[in-house]
């Protein structure tokens, strides 16, 4: 197979378009062309007035490769890439993974392909009756400390999009794309540069992936917590569980800990039995949101009401003259601001879209950097403390019920409280209420926010906007806390403990987070036994 490089399509292209620029591209007719298709796709926006896609094409010729490549630097002879499943003996115990977002799911699903019969352990609930628990609260206020958009089936992915941009360069990434195809997932995502799934189609996807864990010899076990580890000599022995307020007992020696960023419980669990973890700096702000029309104008120009382009999206980042980084994170086009609280009495923020990406506004994250000199504490849970210090003030600026507090950015950048809204409604339910956001951040926070804010509209016309609103707290971008491992993916305090993904501190999102788990399932099929 050929691979071409730095092909520019029309946004109306067709497959005998892909055939006609790939033969051009190698110099050949296009009758020795026998099939194009996408490997890689992005838009180029660079160029207002002619907007087009970049790609990457791969195509089979009826002649030999080796000739037909060499006139073009940019393309090049490749072997299709297939995940080598590593090969090693069947445990004597069955291995246990606790969490069941990214990282879980894939680790799980490594170890049941190897044949080692995987048992998932998730405190939340199946994807089904998770959604029932966030409509009601969403809807109500009526928060599921157990089932909420941070627990339960998926992780909290499955309520943000599904976005599966990385900067990780892994190959496996390849691997963990296909799965989600195979399982329900769109096809385009083999292909775009920022591909989604959106909750909607996420949902089925990650049930399918639970259904083929089991058909391949895995359990998978809802409503049940972690609570402690059995250890002897050093060494992971098994684990203790509780469901239905009842405990129990696993006996293994292979606990893959993907217990994402919103587990505190068991992060205090775990310092209480001397799993050593470290502070770890990671970011906090806000939900931004415009109407996605005018983040359409600005990144597309006159191409901005194309049938051929999607909703447009940003990436934003910029260093305040203090040196503090403000950026943009977790960009959801065409979506709403969710209600993503865990814990009652504190308020929390997160972003989602469908797949359609068909909502009238945007939404970003607006984060600060948090150092861990602002934790004000050398505790390693200090972080967890800000965090919740954050949530709580928000709960109370919103009104005690889960409204979320909001404040127009022309009012935010003029250290004036709201008293109305313009042309972007806040899509966050169950409520708002407008008031000033100062109240509930500090001013390192707000500070860097206002100048940041500034920064990021030279750069995107109109994302400083007075009418845009923003939406406090954005506090569960990443986790405050490492869990330290070793070269073998074990924990450096406890030898079978995998700590792995966003919550373990060595992963930044859905795709990392499940390369982060096919790693830690291979290392245990790979052990020396």
């Amino acid at each position: 197979m050929i691979r071409i490089n730095e092909i520019s399509l029309p946004l109306d292209y067709d497959d005998e378009t892909l055939k006609r620029l790939a033969a051009k591209k190698l110099g050949i007719g296009v009758q020795h062309i026998v099939s194009a298709s996408l490997y890689k796709r992005s838009v180029d926006a660079r160029k207002k007035q002619q907007i087009m896609f970049k790609a990457a094409v791969d195509v089979v010729v009826n002649k030999d490769e080796r000739a037909a490549v060499s006139k073009c630097r940019s393309a090049a002879v490749v072997n299709e890439y297939k995940y080598e499943l590593p090969v090693g003996k069947k445990l004597e115990k069955r291995p246990v993974v606790v969490g069941s977002g990214p990282c879980g799911l894939f680790a799980a699903l490594i170890l049941a392909y190897s044949g080692q019969c995987p048992i998932v352990i998730e405190r939340g609930r199946d994807v089904d009756s998770r959604t029932k628990n966030v409509d009601k609260f969403q809807t109500l206020g009526i928060l599921d400390t157990t089932s909420n958009v941070q627990f339960g089936e998926g992780g909290a992915g499955t309520f943000s999009d599904g976005k599966l941009n990385t900067g990780t360069k892994d190959i496996r990434i390849r691997k963990v794309l296909t799965e989600f195809s195979e399982n329900g997932a769109p096809k385009e995502i083999l292909y775009l540069s920022k591909p989604h799934i959106g909750t909607d189609m996420l949902k089925t996807t990650v049930k399918n992936i639970r259904n083929k864990i089991i058909s391949l010899g895995g359990e998978v076990m809802f409503e049940t917590k972690l609570t402690s580890l059995k250890v002897s000599d050093g060494r992971l022995t098994g684990a203790v569980f509780e469901k239905n307020g009842e405990s129990f007992t696993l006996d293994t020696d292979d606990l893959v800990l993907a217990i994402g960023h919103s587990a505190r419980d068991t992060f205090e669990m775990l310092k209480s039995e001397g799993i050593h973890m470290e502070q770890k700096p990671f970011a906090m702000g806000v939900r931004i949101e415009h109407l996605q029309s005018m983040i359409n104008r600005s990144q597309y120009g006159d191409f901005c009401d194309s049938p051929y382009l999607s909703a447009a999206d940003y990436k934003l980042a910029v260093h305040t003259s203090g040196g503090r980084g403000v950026y943009t994170f977790c960009m959801c086009p065409g979506g709403t601001v969710v209600a993503a609280a865990s814990e009652k009495g504190r308020l929390v923020t997160n972003g989602m879209s469908e797949f359609a990406r068909d909502r009238t506004n945007a939404n970003s994250a607006l984060l600060v950097g948090i150092s861990t000199d602002d934790f004000g504490s050398t505790d390693v849970l200090a972080g967890v403390a800000l965090q919740r210090k954050l949530e709580e003030k928000a709960f109370i600026l919103g009104g005690e019920n889960y409204h979320a507090p909001v404040q127009r950015v022309c009012d935010f950048l003029s250290k004036q409280k709201s008293v109305s809204l313009g042309s972007v409604i806040p899509s966050y339910r169950p409520g708002y209420s407008l008031t000033s956001l100062d109240e509930c951040l500090p001013d390192f926070m707000t500070d860097s926010m206002r100048e940041g804010l500034l920064m990021m509209d030279k750069r995107l016309d109109g994302f400083a906007y007075g009418d845009a609103v923003l939406t406090a707290v954005e506090s569960r971008s990443s986790s405050p806390v490492r869990i330290s491992r070793d070269e073998n993916m074990q924990s450096v305090s406890l030898k079978g403990l995998y700590p792995c993904g966003e919550g373990a501190g060595y992963a930044g999102g859905i795709m990392s987070a499940a390369v982060d788990g096919i790693k830690a399932a291979e290392k245990i099929i790979m052990r020396e036994r």
